[in-house]
C-alpha cells in the first residue's frame, strides 16, 4: 500500500543493505516489510521462514512507502518486498522497469486506506477540497486513489496543494493545522479519524472500478537461482494469509505486537482490509496459472494507464509486459 525524505537517503539505504548482504550471499534472503497488517506480519512474527529454511537468515527491513522499496530494489538490496499495485506499475514502467516479478497479493484496500478532512476545515466532500491543502504518500497506493477520487468528484491535482508526506509527517503536520486532508493508511489512519472525517475509502473507489492492492514482487535474480526459496516463501504468506481468513484473532495476536498495537486494536484493523484466500489468489480474477496470467495484469495496466493520464508516468507498458511480469510458476502448488 506505501520514501525516505531524500532521493540521497534512499540510496544511502539501498547501498547501505546491499553492502550489507549482497545477493552474492546465497543464504541471506533480504525482505521489506511496511507497517499495516499483513501476512507479512505473521510470517515475520512467527518466524516461519527461520524455520522453513534453516540454514538463511532472514534480513527484514521496515519501509515507509513502495517508493523507497523501489528504489532499494533499484540499488539491489532487497529479494522481496511489500509494495503497492501503484507503485508497482510505476516500477514496471518506463524504458528501464525494475527487474522483479508479482508473486503473490497480501491483501485489497479497504476501509483501511482512505481520505480524511480534518474537523477543523469544516469539508464534508471531496468537492469542498478545491483549493485546500492535502497530504499523501506520492507514488503510493493512497496517492492514486487520492487522484481518482479526486477526479470522480470533478477536480483534478492542479485544483488543489497536493503535499509528499509519510504516514508519520501526516500525522504531525495534522495536528499542527497545516493540512485541511489526507490520503493515507493504517495505523496512522485510525488516528487522524479522531479528529477527522471520511471522507471516500479504497473500498469505495474499488466498488466504482478503482481497487488497489498491497502486493509481494520477487526480484528476477532471486525467481532465475533459488525458484525453491521463492516457493517456500509463497507457502509461508498462503499460511499467513489462511490464518487471517480464518482466525483473525489469532492473526491479531501475531500482529499487535509487529505494530506495537494490542491484539483487539490489531484485530479491528484487520476487520477494516480485504484478504483473499490462497485459491482466490492464483485464481484468473488475480495472479492467475502458468500460461494463464490473471486480471491482477489489467489492474496493474489500468493503473499505470491512469499514472500516464495524471502525468505521473510518461508511458503505460504494455498488458503482455505486465503479465510477463507476474511470477505463476509453481501456481497453484505455491500456495497449497
Amino acid at each position: 500500500m506505501r520514501r525516505i525524505t531524500t532521493v540521497l537517503s534512499i540510496f544511502a539505504l539501498a547501498l547501505s543493505l546491499a553492502a550489507c548482504s549482497g545477493r552474492g550471499d546465497d543464504k541471506t534472503l533480504r525482505i521489506a516489510y511496511q507497517a499495516f497488517p499483513s501476512g507479512d506480519l505473521i510470517v515475520k512474527n512467527q518466524h516461519w521462514l527461520e524455520q522453513a529454511l534453516p540454514g538463511y537468515t532472514i534480513q527484514w527491513t521496515k519501509f515507509d512507502s513502495g517508493a523507497s522499496i523501489n528504489q532499494a530494489f533499484i540499488g539491489g538490496a532487497l529479494d522481496i518486498g511489500a509494495i503497492g499495485s501503484s507503485p508497482v506499475a510505476r516500477g514496471l514502467s518506463g524504458a528501464s522497469p525494475i527487474a522483479y516479478k508479482v508473486a503473490f497479493v497480501l491483501d485489497v484496500a479497504g476501509d483501511n486506506e482512505a481520505l480524511v478532512a480534518r474537523n477543523a476545515s469544516g469539508i464534508t466532500s471531496v468537492a469542498q477540497l478545491r483549493g485546500k491543502t492535502i497530504a499523501t504518500p506520492f507514488a503510493s497506493t493512497a496517492h492514486y486513489s487520492l487522484l481518482a477520487a479526486l477526479r470522480k468528484a470533478g477536480l483534478s491535482a492542479s485544483d488543489v496543494k497536493l503535499v509528499d508526506l509519510q504516514p508519520q509527517a501526516i500525522l504531525a503536520a495534522w495536528d499542527r493545522g497545516d493540512i485541511d486532508a489526507a490520503y493515507t493508511w493504517l495505523p496512522t489512519l485510525d488516528q487522524l479519524r479522531k479528529t477527522g472525517t471520511n471522507l471516500v475509502t479504497s473500498r469505495a473507489l474499488a466498488a466504482g472500478g478503482q481497487p488497489t492492492l498491497d502486493l509481494a514482487v520477487v526480484s528476477n535474480q532471486l525467481i532465475a537461482q533459488h525458484p525453491d526459496v521463492v516457493a517456500t516463501w509463497r507457502k509461508a504468506e498462503s499460511r499467513a494469509l489462511a490464518l487471517l481468513g480464518s482466525d483473525p484473532t489469532t492473526a491479531s495476536r501475531y500482529i499487535g505486537p509487529e505494530l506495537n498495537i494490542s491484539p483487539a486494536d490489531a484485530l479491528a484493523q484487520i476487520r477494516q482490509g480485504v484478504y483473499l484466500s490462497p485459491a482466490q489468489v492464483s485464481s484468473p480474477d488475480w495472479l492467475g496459472t502458468a500460461g494463464a496470467p490473471g486480471k491482477l495484469a489489467d489492474n496493474l495496466l489500468r493503473a499505470a494507464e491512469f499514472l500516464a493520464e495524471q502525468k505521473q508516468i510518461d508511458k503505460a507498458p504494455t498488458l503482455q509486459f505486465l503479465q510477463g511480469s507476474l511470477y505463476l510458476e509453481g501456481l497453484p502448488g505455491d500456495l497449497q
